[in-house]
């Protein structure tokens, strides 16, 4: 069977807001710290590497401005000490029939950065703001 690799332009997030469409999702990357442990008996003159902890990257969201539409900033004021709105949130690849083909879960999403858009007069752009949130813990499923 000849597969042809996903296309990146096709996708959609649920991010607990009414608009599902962006112009650019980043940062769906994470990694594992190694530790380096050696005994004082060990035959291996130098340190082994074993598993740490687990580092998740912010995700960068970006996409056109609405007039009306405050969600993003909505969810940024939910911020107070130690506490914030925590919500999941589900990135998916999708095919032609707008089907998703892989699908990023991320657990216990909040907003920790709110960007407005650069204003420029001499510009003629679209106008995007871009929200980062922090999230502990991200699955893929392939469909």
């Amino acid at each position: 069977m000849n597969q042809l690799p996903c296309v990146n332009f096709h996708f959609k997030v649920d991010w607990g807001g009414t608009r599902i469409g962006f112009t650019e999702v980043s940062g769906l990357d994470f990694e594992t710290n190694p530790i380096e442990y050696r005994e004082g008996s060990d035959p291996i003159y130098h340190p082994r590497k074993i598993p740490g902890l687990q580092k998740f990257s912010n995700i960068i969201l970006k996409r056109g401005i609405l007039n009306g539409d405050n969600e993003f900033f909505d969810w940024y004021r939910t911020i107070q000490l130690n506490t914030v709105e925590r919500r999941d949130v589900t990135i998916s690849l999708l095919n032609e029939q707008h089907e998703p083909k892989v699908i990023w879960k991320l657990r216990s999403a909040w907003p920790v950065r709110l960007e407005s858009p650069l204003l420029n007069s001499t510009n003629c752009e679209v106008a995007i703001e871009t929200l980062e949130i922090a999230h502990e813990g991200i699955t893929i499923e392939h469909v």
